[in-house]
Parts: C-alpha cells; sequence; structure tokens
C-alpha cells in the first residue's frame, strides 16, 4: 500500500469545480486503486474564507474508500507538525506553491520521505503576472533555500515541465502526469435557432478567467444572445467592472449572473446551453473547459489554455485575451448558426474531448509518480 498526503490550502467539501480542487477531486474519485490511499490536510474554509459546512473539523473526514480529509482550524506551525505526524506518509504531494501554510511549511516539517510538487499551472507567464512582485520575491526565496534541488516537481503536460525548468532549471526533476477529468453524456442542441445564442461561463470571478472581455464583446454583438455567468465572485472589485459593463450592454444582450455552482448541478446547467466560453489569460487545464466539450458545447476560448486547436476539430474557436473584435466574431459566429449547421460544432465538441482524453494513461502516469516515486527515490525520466 503506498500512502500518499497531500497538503493544499482549500479543498471544499463537496468539490466545488474549478482549478487545484477539481483536479484532486478527479483524481481520488477516478484513479481508484486498493494499492493507494489519499489523506488530505487543507484549510476549514473555502476560497471565500467563509467555513466549510457539513464537514467536521480537525479530525480525519472519510471521503471515499481510498481518501480522508483533515479540515484544519489551527493555522500554527505546532498544530500543522501534529496533523502531519499522524499519517506514516511513503509520499507528499503539495498542491501549490505560494501558501506558506500548506505548501513550504508541509515540506519543511513533513517527514514523508519523498516530496513532489505540482505546481498547477502557477508558474505560467499569465499566471506569474498576478502581483508579479510578490511572487518573483517567493520563488527567489525558494531557489534560495534550494527547494528545487530537494524535492521533485509535478507538471501536467510538456508545457508545463518547461516552464518549470525555465524557473528552476534544467535540472529541475519533474514528472509529467496529465490532469484527470470528469466527463459528461452528449447533448444535443437540435432547437438552435440562427440569430440566437445561449452562451454560457463557469469560472472563478477574477481577471485571470477575463469574463470583462466576453462583456466587452457583447456590446458589438447584434444577435439576440443570453449570457449566463456561473461561479464565485473572487475578486469583488473586478466584478464591479464587469457589473459596470452589463449596464451599458444593448437590448439584445441578457446577461444573468447565477451564482456558485456545485458540481453536481453542471451537467444539467450543460443542458440548458449552446456554447461554453471562458478566454482565461492562464488555465493550465481548465477542467470546465472540458466538462463542456464532453457535453457537446462548442468552446470560445483563449490560447492560454491547452486546448488550441478547437476550430480545426470543428470544436470551438481559440481568440486572443486582448483583441475584443476577435471575441466578437466568435460569438457572432455561432449565433448566425441554425440548428443544422450547429450540430455539426456539436458533435465536435465531444469527438475532441474524447480523442484528448484517455483514463488508462491518465492512471499510468500517476502510477509513475506514487509508486516510482517510492519505489526509485524519484530517480526517473521525462
Amino acid at each position: 500500500m503506498i500512502r500518499v498526503l497531500i497538503c493544499m490550502d482549500w479543498f471544499h467539501p463537496a468539490f466545488k469545480a474549478g482549478g487545484p480542487v477539481q483536479s484532486i477531486a478527479n483524481l481520488v474519485n477516478k484513479y481508484g486503486r486498493d494499492e493507494v490511499s489519499f489523506s488530505i490536510i487543507c484549510s476549514n474554509a473555502d476560497l471565500d474564507a467563509t467555513l466549510n459546512r457539513g464537514v467536521a473539523f480537525d479530525e480525519w473526514v472519510t471521503y471515499n474508500d481510498y481518501t480522508q480529509v483533515w479540515y484544519s482550524s489551527n493555522k500554527s506551525v505546532t498544530g500543522l507538525k501534529k496533523i502531519l505526524d499522524t499519517v506514516d506518509a511513503d509520499l507528499m504531494f503539495v498542491i501549490g506553491i505560494y501558501s506558506w501554510y500548506f505548501n513550504l511549511l508541509p515540506l519543511i516539517i513533513g517527514k514523508a520521505p519523498v516530496k513532489i510538487i505540482s505546481v498547477r499551472g502557477m508558474l505560467h507567464a499569465g499566471a506569474l503576472s498576478q502581483k508579479s512582485l510578490k511572487k518573483k520575491i517567493y520563488l527567489a526565496i525558494w531557489k534560495l533555500a534550494g527547494i528545487h534541488r530537494r524535492y521533485a516537481f509535478h507538471a501536467t503536460d510538456l508545457i508545463e515541465l518547461g516552464f518549470i525548468r525555465q524557473t528552476f532549471g534544467e535540472q529541475a526533476r519533474v514528472f509529467v502526469a496529465g490532469n484527470i477529468p470528469r466527463v459528461f453524456a452528449m447533448q444535443q442542441a437540435a432547437d438552435k435557432k440562427a440569430g440566437v445564442l445561449r452562451l454560457v461561463s463557469i469560472a472563478l470571478i477574477s481577471p485571470m478567467k477575463n469574463i470583462a472581455l466576453v462583456l466587452e464583446a457583447l456590446q458589438q454583438c447584434r444577435q439576440q444572445i443570453i449570457y449566463s455567468i456561473y461561479g464565485p465572485v473572487k475578486d469583488p472589485m473586478y466584478w464591479q467592472e464587469c457589473q459596470a459593463i452589463i449596464q451599458q450592454l444593448p437590448a439584445n444582450i441578457t446577461v444573468v449572473y447565477q451564482g456558485d455552482i456545485m458540481p453536481a448541478k453542471i451537467a444539467d446547467v450543460l443542458a440548458g446551453q449552446e456554447v461554453f466560453i471562458l478566454p482565461s489569460k492562464s488555465e493550465n487545464f481548465g477542467h470546465a473547459i472540458v466538462e463542456a466539450l464532453s457535453a457537446g458545447k462548442p468552446v470560445i476560448t483563449s490560447h492560454c489554455t491547452p486546448f488550441n486547436e478547437l476550430g480545426e476539430n470543428l470544436a470551438g474557436k481559440n481568440v486572443s485575451v486582448e483583441n475584443i473584435s476577435e471575441m466578437t466574431d466568435a460569438i457572432g459566429f455561432f449565433a448566425a448558426m441554425p440548428a443544422d449547421k450547429f450540430a455539426v460544432w456539436n458533435a465536435g465538441a465531444s469527438e475532441y474531448a474524447d480523442k484528448r482524453m484517455d483514463l488508462e494513461v491518465l492512471r499510468m502516469q500517476y502510477d509513475a509518480i506514487f509508486f516510482g516515486g517510492k519505489a526509485e527515490g524519484l530517480k526517473h525520466s521525462t
């Protein structure tokens, strides 16, 4: 039995969609094998600092046959050490790099013989541009402390492997294993009407997700468009900017903010939509994008995601993160389509998702991390 200890700063008990939380939720739900157990240590609060409900704090809570979670209310060094010492872990899997308490401190005081840092898109140029000075200082401290020489890294693809070595040097030890996705059944959109479009975003409301670009592009659209936005507000000031743009939209555009959404309801929400839109400035993977594609929703996104062949696969459109007219044209392209032409893109999105995902290969990649990390002492090839 391989005992994997996962340290991350937040992890909602109902596994809300998005980012590292969804990545780890999918891992512990779908990797599923008797030879590996997971213990997750995280904060007892959600991303917006509200306390999680429905779970006990400061004790091990069972999630599934392979996983237990500790929602910590104690943010002291001694408190964390006591929790870490309750797990006789073979391998520590640290999710993220910028949390002092749930990323750096476990690396320093944790006793697991093997420690692997999963950077989760945090070294992408778009991500580094946000609060860049603070991140540069933090990464400089990591280098001075020699953390990158003592521990291995996890990249979700070869592009991220390049970002890791660009930041920490060519000698950085890196495992490559893609994110395990959640996929939905194909949803037909047989009632699509020419000149009308049901558009949806599911994301954290923050500058990184670039919702304001969509709203600015909608100002120039002439078709009848209903745009639904789901997700928690991470940056209130940014959302105020978005609301100001919404107030200026023409009468043919309807924007509805639906608030946060639980993962169990996402498939139902997508069933009532036609095109998914998320022009992220940086996206390590994009679980919401994969879920939408699998459901047969063509996706409009940026070139800053792993999904840059949308057009040639009749699965959607890639646009610039700064070009409003490109975004307007992409939205108008799908809005103008009648049902028969849209059906081709409907099927193309689903087929593209199938082509990009291979769960057995992903399991083999994580086997290489968990079993290889323990057995070979981080000796591996990339």
